[in-house]
């Protein structure tokens, strides 16, 4: 199933966990993503905890408005042979409490985290969280 930015946002609003939207830089050392794509492994889940650091702002009524600059962590989990990715740069992000610090889940399957996000996902994200039209693509 494709990546879609209102399905995410249904789903962290869902959750009984908290979840906070922030639109940033994300800095982290690219080199400690897994990279099991050349190995023959079993079909189980790992996942590797990255250290990261993210800088930008968080959703409010207001659009991208809060000032967001702390430390996260990204936890990237595989499946198989396959490991979520991303890349250092522009992130919008649906960033977890998990006890005092904020996770970045990265998947195998997109989706929670968008790297160079377009105004569209923005828009619709904002208007998501004002609790206007919120419907998944």
């Amino acid at each position: 199933m494709a990546p879609d930015i209102a399905r995410d946002y249904a789903r962290a609003a869902q959750s009984d966990q908290t979840y906070i939207v922030v639109r940033g830089e994300l800095h982290f050392e690219e080199s400690a993503l897994p990279n099991r794509m050349d190995q023959r492994q079993s079909w189980m889940r790992d996942s590797v905890e990255i250290p990261a650091w993210l800088a930008g702002r968080s959703l409010t009524r207001d659009g991208f408005t809060k000032p967001f600059e702390r430390d996260v962590i990204l936890r990237v989990s595989c499946l198989g042979p396959w490991c979520g990715a991303t890349t250092k740069g522009l992130h919008l992000t649906f960033l977890r409490k998990d006890g005092q610090v904020w996770v970045m889940e990265i998947g195998p399957c997109p989706g929670m985290t968008y790297s160079e996000p377009s105004d569209a996902q923005e828009r619709q994200v904002m208007s998501c969280f004002r609790g206007e039209t919120c419907v998944p693509e």
